[in-house]
């Protein structure tokens, strides 16, 4: 974690760390998997709710937590923007980590996959594969998603690629 920034670093802490190896076809053990996955994506959102950093909601979309969707946003320039989050959690999982998607985004930057599969190959994966089987969901936000929309979200939203729901209301109606 040399190098990091103080905030990552310190978000990165105190979520929890898993310790069941196990993916979606492995039973009971995936069961244990999903609880420990639960617990830490609710210290997660405790810790963004303490901190006044709040930015994303998400939830397994079937019974067997091999499919999870929700909502993220980021704000820039006191402007929240909104986006789905959906992932499917892969059969190797955990030693894969899920490609994280955002289907509004899909072709809009060069650093996102078809689909909008954002882009976590360089920085993210060799990551969570020296850290696997400690690293879950939780962390694939933070250190995954958050800062992909950390970076791209502000060069979308100037160069006019991403526009604020307000602007889009407004322009249709001119």
């Amino acid at each position: 974690m040399e190098g990091w920034d103080p905030n990552t670093k310190s978000a990165l802490t105190q979520i929890p760390l898993l310790a069941t190896r196990a993916g979606p076809r492995d039973g009971a053990a995936w069961t244990q998997r999903l609880k420990e996955e639960y617990r830490a994506l609710i210290a997660y959102t405790g810790m963004n709710k303490a901190n006044d950093n709040d930015w994303f909601r998400i939830s397994a979309a079937n019974i067997e937590g091999t499919r999870w969707t929700g909502r993220c946003w980021y704000v820039h320039n006191l402007r929240r923007y909104e986006f789905d989050v959906q992932f499917d959690i892969p059969v190797t999982y955990p030693a894969t980590a899920p490609e994280i998607e955002l289907p509004q985004l899909d072709g809009k930057t060069h650093k996102m996959y078809r689909g909008g599969k954002i882009c976590l190959t360089v920085h993210f994966k060799p990551l969570w594969a020296k850290n696997c089987p400690r690293f879950g969901i939780a962390h694939a936000l933070c250190l995954g998603l958050a800062p992909w929309l950390a970076a791209e979200i502000p060069i979308l939203v100037d160069s006019g690629v991403v526009k604020h729901k307000d602007d889009e209301g407004s322009s249709v109606e001119s």
